[in-house]
């Protein structure tokens, strides 16, 4: 797909702009910039935009039962009343907030919201999953990983996707709905990780499943999105006006819109010149839907 066939749909940039998510009641688009500690939302049929200061910083999204937010921020789990404002505390974080935040997360098909850690100092596999269940908070599983990412189900819930970032990795699970419980880890692709290589093309971040089973990939530092198939072919990609897309969702009153969240901090001064809309929300059409997003069930 060209990209002048990719819109900007909010045009001031984000620090780390990630988790959107589609809230189909209001229709409404909603994400967060992790740094700049901000829950933002847009209409994109009137235009109007609303945003909430967080006190630590905001990293993931879940839209419950009553049509309002839980956020997944460094300091732990809140609930965000987007109509008065006002946040109530939830959950506490259960790790060394010195050194651990959480990051990309999704609901599950049965309404649990998984939310997995980024470990600082990335020196070590240290991170972490966790799942809210009904308002108690369990470990999934713990170590492993750096940089939690790339949450996905499967349109029928069997498959858990997975991403961690910093080995560009992405590996799917055997899932159990009813239990909540992963199994039977296997990697799905294993992306080029050398950058002085002539084909490293990013390392996947956030990512979003498409009605046909398909899985679809932001790829940090690539410039792209990819579509891959259940057994990792490459099915599609579609090149930004920007290097650092970090996720994904569908969203529009038939799902057929793709928007993509996007980073500028950190990056230089020759790369902010040369794509200007780093950091921006784009989106553009696609041919073959999204799955509707389960609500959180607290």
């Amino acid at each position: 797909m060209k990209t002048e066939k990719i819109t900007i749909v909010h045009d001031t940039p984000m620090q780390v702009g990630e988790s959107p998510v589609w809230h189909a009641v209001e229709s409404a688009l909603y994400w967060v910039d992790i740094d700049g500690r901000t829950v933002h939302r847009l209409h994109p049929a009137s235009g109007k935009h609303s945003a909430w200061q967080m006190q630590t910083e905001p990293s993931a999204l879940a839209v419950d039962l009553d049509n309002n937010l839980v956020v997944a921020t460094r300091a732990g789990f809140v609930y965000l009343d987007t109509t008065s404002g006002d946040i109530e505390d939830l959950v506490p974080a259960p790790y060394d907030t010195s050194k651990v935040r959480f990051n990309d997360g999704r609901v599950d098909p049965a309404g649990r919201f998984w939310v997995g850690t980024m470990y600082e100092p990335r020196d070590q596999a240290l991170a972490e999953m966790y799942v809210l269940d009904k308002g108690a908070l369990r470990q999934a599983w713990s170590g492993g990983m750096t940089n939690s990412n790339g949450l996905a189900w499967s349109p029928d819930g069997r498959t858990m996707y997975h991403a961690d970032t910093t080995t560009h990795r992405v590996d799917c699970y055997d899932y159990d709905v009813d239990s909540g419980t992963q199994s039977n880890k296997r990697n799905l692709v294993t992306f080029e990780a050398d950058k002085t290589s002539g084909t490293y093309g990013g390392r996947p971040d956030g990512a979003a499943m498409d009605s046909e089973g398909n899985y679809w990939v932001a790829m940090y530092e690539g410039g792209r999105l990819l579509r891959l198939s259940p057994s990792g072919e490459l099915l599609q990609q579609i090149d930004l006006p920007l290097r650092c897309p970090t996720a994904v969702c569908f969203g529009g009153p038939d799902l057929r819109t793709l928007f993509v969240t996007s980073a500028s901090k950190g990056r230089s001064n020759d790369e902010l010149a040369q794509y200007p809309h780093s950091g921006k929300v784009l989106a553009f059409a696609v041919d073959v839907s999204g799955i509707e997003q389960p609500e959180y069930r607290g």
